[in-house]
């Protein structure tokens, strides 16, 4: 009898367990990293690289995004162009500034998916130098997941220092997050 009664309080506390798992925020078990490369002839000079698997589909995820202008002209100079969201290749990721890194949430995740196709569908020509670029693309990601995300004017055009910026402005979202920081960051307090 107090065998039965051991098993079945086993059973009650795995139940419990369970229904305590299933109201938790799920991870979506993809992590986004933010990218820059400051300035030269490839674009785009910053972008998000998501990398994991959709647990709620199964989906492999391993892809990046970046904004840029389709094609690269002295327009650019002079107005709006248009623009497209583009993948780089996995060298270009490599010679790139990784700045930090965190698991998504299932809304998370699905977040930055919505943001990604809301530049893929502007209104052409998209691409402004002043006012819609790489690096508002980045800031429009990172405010999409609850980010401080200001666009300070001096900063637009530099996505090095915008990614920074971002770091410094999230210094404890980003801790609670458990991101990864570039380790320049730890050690300069940045």
């Amino acid at each position: 009898m107090v065998r039965y009664l051991r098993l079945g309080q086993r059973l009650i506390a795995c139940c419990f367990l369970l229904l305590s798992l299933s109201h938790a925020p799920a991870d979506a078990a993809v992590e986004i990293r933010f990218y820059s490369k400051e300035l030269g002839a490839s674009f785009p000079h910053a972008f998000v690289e998501l990398e994991g698997q959709d647990d709620r589909t199964g989906e492999k995820v391993h892809a990046n995004y970046g904004f840029t202008a389709k094609a690269i002209s002295p327009a650019i100079l002079l107005g709006s162009v248009t623009g497209e969201v583009m993948a780089v290749d996995a060298g270009y990721v490599r010679s790139s500034d990784r700045h930090f890194s965190f698991v998504l949430t299932d809304a998370e995740y699905d977040k930055v998916k919505a943001t990604i196709e809301k530049w893929r569908q502007l209104k052409q020509p998209s691409y402004n130098l002043n006012r819609q670029n790489c690096v508002f693309f980045v800031g429009d990601v990172a405010a999409s997941l609850g980010m401080r995300a200001d666009t300070p004017k001096e900063l637009m055009k530099k996505p090095r220092s915008y990614t920074e910026f971002l770091v410094t402005a999230n210094r404890s979202w980003l801790a609670a997050r458990g991101a990864s920081l570039d380790p320049r960051y730890a050690e300069n307090g940045k």
